[in-house]
């Protein structure tokens, strides 16, 4: 199989063009008999939980804790305040 095919030719063949990228191949595609484009395989992004963590820290998506008091205290005052929701809500 050819590395370099036509727009016309990548649009019929695009499932075989496919199936030879992920097998690790680079394919060109032309437009007017010019290379336009380059189709190859995207590379393995591999990261562990701790390389993961690190970047969002990075990007500002998480934040690390500002406290290390672990204690969870209910945001109800009064039992049955899923209830009383539950109860307004369908109302």
């Amino acid at each position: 199989m050819k590395d370099t095919y036509s727009l016309y030719e990548a649009k019929a063949k695009l499932s075989a063009i496919v199936r030879r990228v992920r097998e690790g191949h680079t394919v060109v595609v032309t437009l007017h008999g010019k290379p336009a484009v380059e189709i190859r395989p995207v590379a393995p992004k591999a990261q562990t939980l701790e390389e993961r963590h690190k970047e969002l820290l990075e990007l500002g998506v998480i934040t690390p804790a500002t406290s290390n008091d672990r204690s969870f205290k209910p945001l109800a005052r009064r039992p049955g305040a899923l209830k009383r929701f539950l109860v307004d809500r369908n109302k």
